[in-house]
Protein backbone atom coordinates (compact mmCIF):
# COMPACT_ATOMS: atom_id res chain seq x y z
CA UNK A 1 0.00 0.00 0.00
CA UNK A 2 1.37 3.55 -0.96
CA UNK A 3 2.12 5.88 1.74
CA UNK A 4 -0.44 8.59 1.65
CA UNK A 5 1.33 12.00 1.55
CA UNK A 6 -1.06 14.18 4.25
CA UNK A 7 1.07 17.40 4.73
CA UNK A 8 -1.79 18.81 7.23
CA UNK A 9 -1.34 15.56 9.86
CA UNK A 10 0.19 17.13 12.51
CA UNK A 11 -2.14 19.85 12.78
CA UNK A 12 -4.69 17.28 13.37
CA UNK A 13 -2.84 15.32 15.81
CA UNK A 14 -2.10 18.52 17.66
CA UNK A 15 -5.90 19.90 16.79
CA UNK A 16 -6.63 15.90 18.11
CA UNK A 17 -5.17 16.54 21.59
CA UNK A 18 -6.40 19.32 22.34
CA UNK A 19 -10.14 17.69 22.12
CA UNK A 20 -8.49 14.81 24.06
CA UNK A 21 -7.79 17.10 26.79
CA UNK A 22 -10.81 19.47 26.56
CA UNK A 23 -12.76 16.03 27.10
CA UNK A 24 -11.11 14.13 29.41
CA UNK A 25 -8.04 16.07 30.81
CA UNK A 26 -4.00 15.97 30.54
CA UNK A 27 -4.62 12.41 31.94
CA UNK A 28 -6.86 11.01 29.19
CA UNK A 29 -3.60 11.89 26.62
CA UNK A 30 -2.19 9.16 25.23
CA UNK A 31 -0.85 8.57 22.04
CA UNK A 32 -3.60 5.87 21.32
CA UNK A 33 -6.30 8.27 22.70
CA UNK A 34 -4.74 11.28 20.16
CA UNK A 35 -4.91 8.66 16.89
CA UNK A 36 -8.27 7.59 17.54
CA UNK A 37 -9.66 11.31 17.52
CA UNK A 38 -7.40 12.59 14.36
CA UNK A 39 -8.12 9.06 13.09
CA UNK A 40 -4.81 8.25 12.09
CA UNK A 41 -2.18 5.20 13.07
CA UNK A 42 -0.79 5.06 16.11
CA UNK A 43 2.43 5.49 14.73
CA UNK A 44 1.38 8.70 13.16
CA UNK A 45 1.46 10.35 16.48
CA UNK A 46 4.68 8.72 18.11
CA UNK A 47 6.50 10.14 14.22
CA UNK A 48 5.56 13.59 14.43
CA UNK A 49 5.52 13.50 18.62
CA UNK A 50 8.50 11.38 20.22
CA UNK A 51 6.55 11.69 23.99
CA UNK A 52 3.73 13.08 25.19
CA UNK A 53 5.82 16.25 26.87
CA UNK A 54 6.03 16.86 22.83
CA UNK A 55 2.66 16.92 22.09
CA UNK A 56 1.95 18.77 24.97
CA UNK A 57 4.53 21.43 24.56
CA UNK A 58 3.20 21.67 20.80
CA UNK A 59 -0.64 22.34 22.35
CA UNK A 60 0.12 24.96 24.58
CA UNK A 61 1.90 26.65 21.82
CA UNK A 62 -1.09 26.79 20.09
CA UNK A 63 -2.96 27.93 23.16
CA UNK A 64 -0.77 30.68 23.57
CA UNK A 65 -0.52 31.91 20.21
CA UNK A 66 -4.85 32.38 20.53
CA UNK A 67 -4.45 35.18 23.31
CA UNK A 68 -1.34 36.82 22.15
CA UNK A 69 -3.02 37.19 18.40
CA UNK A 70 -5.79 39.04 20.24
CA UNK A 71 -3.63 41.31 21.50
CA UNK A 72 -1.27 41.53 18.69
CA UNK A 73 -4.55 42.41 16.74
CA UNK A 74 -5.89 45.00 19.26
CA UNK A 75 -5.71 48.28 17.46
CA UNK A 76 -5.27 50.03 20.60
CA UNK A 77 -2.05 47.96 21.24
CA UNK A 78 -1.03 47.83 18.30
CA UNK A 79 -0.88 51.55 17.88
CA UNK A 80 0.79 51.51 21.47
CA UNK A 81 4.05 51.91 19.31
CA UNK A 82 3.58 55.80 17.98
CA UNK A 83 1.32 56.59 20.59
CA UNK A 84 3.75 55.53 23.86
CA UNK A 85 4.83 58.92 24.15
CA UNK A 86 1.26 60.77 23.55
CA UNK A 87 0.06 58.17 26.07
CA UNK A 88 2.70 58.70 29.15
CA UNK A 89 2.46 62.16 28.73
CA UNK A 90 -1.63 61.94 29.06
CA UNK A 91 -0.98 60.38 32.12
CA UNK A 92 -4.44 59.25 33.37
CA UNK A 93 -5.71 59.10 29.92
CA UNK A 94 -3.52 57.19 28.84
CA UNK A 95 -3.42 54.72 31.42
CA UNK A 96 -7.50 54.67 31.63
CA UNK A 97 -7.35 53.92 27.34
CA UNK A 98 -4.57 50.58 28.17
CA UNK A 99 -6.90 49.53 31.30
CA UNK A 100 -10.06 49.27 29.05
CA UNK A 101 -8.36 47.70 26.01
CA UNK A 102 -7.08 45.22 28.20
CA UNK A 103 -10.55 44.32 30.50
CA UNK A 104 -12.72 44.53 26.52
CA UNK A 105 -10.09 41.36 25.55
CA UNK A 106 -10.85 40.09 28.62
CA UNK A 107 -14.03 40.71 28.28
CA UNK A 108 -14.60 39.18 25.10
CA UNK A 109 -12.05 36.56 25.95
CA UNK A 110 -14.79 35.42 28.39
CA UNK A 111 -17.50 35.96 26.80
CA UNK A 112 -16.37 32.78 24.29
CA UNK A 113 -16.64 29.32 25.20
CA UNK A 114 -15.72 28.79 28.47
CA UNK A 115 -14.51 25.42 28.12
CA UNK A 116 -11.48 26.72 25.61
CA UNK A 117 -10.16 28.70 28.77
CA UNK A 118 -10.26 26.30 31.11
CA UNK A 119 -8.40 23.93 28.28
CA UNK A 120 -5.50 27.20 27.81
CA UNK A 121 -4.84 27.52 31.77
CA UNK A 122 -5.18 23.38 32.25
CA UNK A 123 -1.64 23.22 29.89
CA UNK A 124 -0.64 26.37 30.97
CA UNK A 125 -0.84 25.10 34.76
CA UNK A 126 0.70 21.55 33.87
CA UNK A 127 4.24 23.48 33.82
CA UNK A 128 4.08 23.19 37.45
CA UNK A 129 4.77 19.26 37.19
CA UNK A 130 6.20 19.13 33.55
CA UNK A 131 9.30 20.83 33.25
CA UNK A 132 8.80 21.04 29.46
CA UNK A 133 5.97 23.01 29.56
CA UNK A 134 7.78 25.72 31.48
CA UNK A 135 9.67 27.45 28.61
CA UNK A 136 6.47 27.33 26.41
CA UNK A 137 4.34 28.87 29.62
CA UNK A 138 6.97 31.66 29.84
CA UNK A 139 7.28 32.62 26.17
CA UNK A 140 3.20 33.50 26.69
CA UNK A 141 4.32 35.74 29.41
CA UNK A 142 7.21 36.91 27.61
CA UNK A 143 5.23 37.88 24.32
CA UNK A 144 2.60 39.48 26.26
CA UNK A 145 4.89 41.90 28.40
CA UNK A 146 6.44 42.67 25.09
CA UNK A 147 3.55 43.75 23.30
CA UNK A 148 2.19 45.79 26.60
CA UNK A 149 5.29 47.49 26.94
CA UNK A 150 4.32 49.23 23.57
CA UNK A 151 1.92 50.95 26.17
CA UNK A 152 4.11 50.95 29.60
CA UNK A 153 7.44 50.40 31.03
CA UNK A 154 8.15 46.54 31.49
CA UNK A 155 7.70 46.51 34.78
CA UNK A 156 4.48 47.43 34.50
CA UNK A 157 3.50 45.46 31.61
CA UNK A 158 4.72 42.53 34.01
CA UNK A 159 2.38 43.70 36.49
CA UNK A 160 -0.06 43.69 33.89
CA UNK A 161 -0.11 40.26 32.80
CA UNK A 162 0.17 38.94 36.70
CA UNK A 163 -2.89 40.63 37.24
CA UNK A 164 -4.78 39.47 34.36
CA UNK A 165 -3.49 36.17 35.11
CA UNK A 166 -4.77 36.48 38.84
CA UNK A 167 -8.23 37.41 37.47
CA UNK A 168 -8.52 34.54 34.65
CA UNK A 169 -7.77 32.08 37.63
CA UNK A 170 -9.97 33.78 40.05
CA UNK A 171 -12.63 33.66 37.80
CA UNK A 172 -12.20 30.05 36.44
CA UNK A 173 -11.34 28.59 40.36
CA UNK A 174 -14.15 30.42 41.72
CA UNK A 175 -16.81 29.43 38.99
CA UNK A 176 -17.76 33.20 39.05
CA UNK A 177 -17.87 35.69 36.04
CA UNK A 178 -16.10 38.12 34.80
CA UNK A 179 -16.24 41.86 36.64
CA UNK A 180 -15.06 44.09 34.19
CA UNK A 181 -15.63 47.20 35.75
CA UNK A 182 -13.53 45.62 38.88
CA UNK A 183 -10.72 44.44 36.22
CA UNK A 184 -10.53 47.69 34.45
CA UNK A 185 -10.07 49.70 38.10
CA UNK A 186 -7.19 47.31 39.47
CA UNK A 187 -5.62 47.33 35.63
CA UNK A 188 -5.97 50.96 35.69
CA UNK A 189 -4.10 51.23 39.05
CA UNK A 190 -1.24 49.68 37.90
CA UNK A 191 -0.78 51.82 34.88
CA UNK A 192 -1.28 54.87 36.65
CA UNK A 193 1.34 53.69 39.09
CA UNK A 194 3.84 52.29 36.41
CA UNK A 195 6.10 54.91 33.40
Amino acid sequence: MARRYDPHRRTRIIDAALSVIAADGIAGLSHRTVAAEADVPLGSTTYHFGSLDELLVAALRRCNENFVRTLRESEALAAGGEAEGAARAAGAAGSAGLADELTRLLGQWFAGERGAIELEYELYLAALRRPALRPVAAEWTEEAVELLSRRTDPGTARALVALMDGVCLQVLLAGGTFDAAYTREMLARIVAGGG
